[in-house]
Parts: C-alpha cells; sequence; structure tokens
C-alpha cells in the first residue's frame, strides 16, 4: 500500500477528507476510526446527540490524529435539549423537524423558534466542549446553516466556543462535470447563492473556511472512482473533500440510496491513497492549516 500522505501546514495547498455524521450509529463510527487508520480519512464531524455518540467520543479519544469538529443537527435528528424546552423545534416522537421549506420560512418569522434554535446549538457546543475534542470545524446537517438566520446564530454561539472554522459548501462545477458529465447539477444551483452569502459571512466573521467544498453533488455517492479522479482534480487553495462512509448500508437513521459501504472502500482504497499521496497536498483538518 501506498504510505499515506502526512499531515503537513504553511503549504499553499492543502487539503481536508472529512466523515460526517460521526455519532450516528455504531458502523457509522467503526468506517470512520477504520478510514482514518489505514485509509485517507483525516476529520470527522460529531453529531453529539447522535444515538452512538458515546461510541464516536470513545474512539476518537484513541484517535490522536483525527480531527474532530461538531455537526450542528437541527433537522432529522435527536435533539440535545429535552423536546418540551424547544417544541418549535420538534415534530412527532420528539425527533428535530424534517419540513425544510416550512421551517425555514418560520424561523424568519417566529421569534420563539428563533429563540430555541439559538438554546438547541448552544447545547450542542456545550456538549461538545464536554467531550474534551479540541473543535476543528463546524458545519451542519443538511447545510441548514445556509439559512442566514441559523448561520447568523452558529457564528455568533460558535465564536464563544472557539470555532475557528465553518464549512462552506461551494463546490467548483467545472471539476465534478469534467469526471462525470452526467452528473446532476440541481443540488448545486440551488445552494450556489446561499453559499456565497454564506462564505461572505464568514470572512467577515475572521472564521476560515475551504476554498472549494467537494460532496455535494455527490452526496452519498462518493465511489472509489470518483474520489480517485477528484484526488487528481484538486483547484488550488484549501479543499474539503466529505463522505459518509459506514460498514453497512443498512442502519438505524441511514439515508435512503446512500452507498456508505462504497464511500468507505473509497477511503481505503490503493488508488485513493495514491492519489492523495500523489496530489502533494498535505492532508489534515483545519487546525492543522489555521495560521
Amino acid at each position: 500500500m501506498t504510505a499515506k500522505p502526512t499531515i503537513g501546514a504553511g503549504a499553499l495547498n492543502r487539503l481536508i477528507i472529512t466523515a460526517d455524521d460521526f455519532g450516528l450509529s455504531e458502523p457509522v463510527n467503526a468506517a470512520i476510526e477504520e478510514a482514518h487508520s489505514r485509509g485517507i480519512l483525516s476529520a470527522a464531524s460529531l453529531m453529539v446527540g447522535g444515538p452512538a455518540a458515546a461510541d464516536a467520543i470513545k474512539r476518537a479519544r484513541s484517535l490522536p490524529g483525527l480531527r474532530v469538529g461538531l455537526h450542528v443537527v437541527l433537522v432529522d435528528g435527536k435533539p440535545t435539549i429535552d423536546p418540551a424546552h424547544i417544541p418549535d423545534l420538534v415534530g412527532d416522537g420528539g425527533w428535530l423537524r424534517n419540513d425544510l421549506a416550512a421551517y425555514g420560512a418560520q424561523i424568519a418569522f417566529r421569534p420563539s423558534l428563533r429563540r430555541q434554535i439559538g438554546m438547541e446549538i448552544a447545547a450542542q457546543f456545550d456538549a461538545y466542549r464536554a467531550t474534551g475534542l479540541p473543535l476543528d470545524h463546524v458545519n451542519t446537517h443538511r447545510h441548514f446553516h445556509l439559512h442566514p438566520v441559523v448561520a447568523a446564530a452558529i457564528v455568533s454561539i460558535g465564536k464563544r466556543y472557539g470555532m475557528k472554522a465553518l464549512r462552506v459548501p461551494i463546490e467548483p462545477w467545472r471539476v465534478v462535470a469534467g469526471i462525470d458529465p452526467k452528473t446532476q447539477r440541481q443540488a448545486g444551483r440551488i445552494v450556489a447563492p446561499w453559499a456565497a452569502w454564506l462564505r461572505g459571512r464568514v470572512q467577515r466573521a475572521g472564521l476560515i473556511t475551504a476554498d472549494a467544498v467537494f460532496g455535494l453533488a455527490w452526496s452519498g455517492a462518493m465511489t472509489q472512482q470518483r474520489l480517485a479522479a477528484l484526488l487528481g482534480r484538486l483547484p488550488g487553495g484549501l479543499v474539503e473533500i466529505y463522505l459518509h462512509p459506514a460498514t453497512t448500508n443498512t442502519f438505524f437513521g441511514a439515508a435512503p440510496g446512500y452507498r456508505y459501504v462504497e464511500e468507505f472502500a473509497a477511503l481505503c482504497a490503493d488508488e485513493s491513497i495514491a492519489a492523495a499521496h500523489a496530489s502533494g497536498y498535505p492532508l489534515g483538518g483545519y487546525a492543522d492549516f489555521v495560521s
């Protein structure tokens, strides 16, 4: 197997390869641990309220080279606060809402909902701090921080907890289309204007974000072929690639149609390791590249 790229700092071009949903399920956690230990995974984003969060934290403490951040969950997940205290955020069964269009519209017009969002965000930062893990970065489940109100709350609250880096999903379409011209661009078109706004907000707040982020167009389908091709066409600057690995495709909380096992295999494949090494991009987390 080709040697794993080493973490470095100071290079113009830098690479972060992240797994989201750390703590969602033990198959996810096991894949993240293995993909970091023998593959090219360099970072993971923790769901502090996830069903397998305790297992994820235990694994993270045994992996000092894995850069861990907070995956803020405000939709389609388990809240950190007692649902009785955030009634506007939860639906049946006490789980966070998943009606994104109505939810997003109500956030803009209902002060009570905005207060509850602030409470839940702060509770998740509190829970992350309690783990004792360094906070490498922050992002959100289903990119919900593209909503301006949510973004403002995360920036304001996060900075109080030492947040220095926030993901902004700006994905260079020409790179994606050059690898697979049949890829659908719909998600990218919807996200693009909000992501451009968010980048400006993040930069004004003095936070770090990647120059390019890949994973949106191929969410749940970052195969070995796509990953290796992407590693051979990286744009300049700080680049993040995010995936959703797991050791099985069927587990509680799994997204329909996601190819979890293939993404896990892609992170550990000899071809991916060789491509990452050949890129010359130092591999690490946001904290490794923050000057």
